[in-house]
């Protein structure tokens, strides 16, 4: 698993873990609350990167111009 720095948000790191086809193994979030990130795991393993992209990129949360699921999309789109 690798891990990426975040910005504005709440969670420090992603950890990520893709496998050559662009399937998501397993995430991990470093900080943040507790029970988004725990949500956010099952309903992202198991599926393909660009369709999380297409799903989460562009969410803000509280004005920030970003959010949890926008930075994971972000770092998604760089792999």
């Amino acid at each position: 698993m690798k891990y990426y720095d975040t910005e504005k948000i709440c969670i420090k790191k992603i950890g990520i873990d893709i496998d050559e086809n662009g399937i998501i193994k397993q995430v991990e979030f470093c900080g943040g609350c507790y029970g988004n990130n725990k949500s956010l795991d099952p309903l992202i393993v198991g599926f393909h990167k660009d369709d999380i992209i297409k799903t989460l990129k562009g969410i803000d949360c509280q004005g920030r111009g970003t959010s949890c699921p926008d930075q994971l999309a972000q770092i998604l789109e760089k792999l």
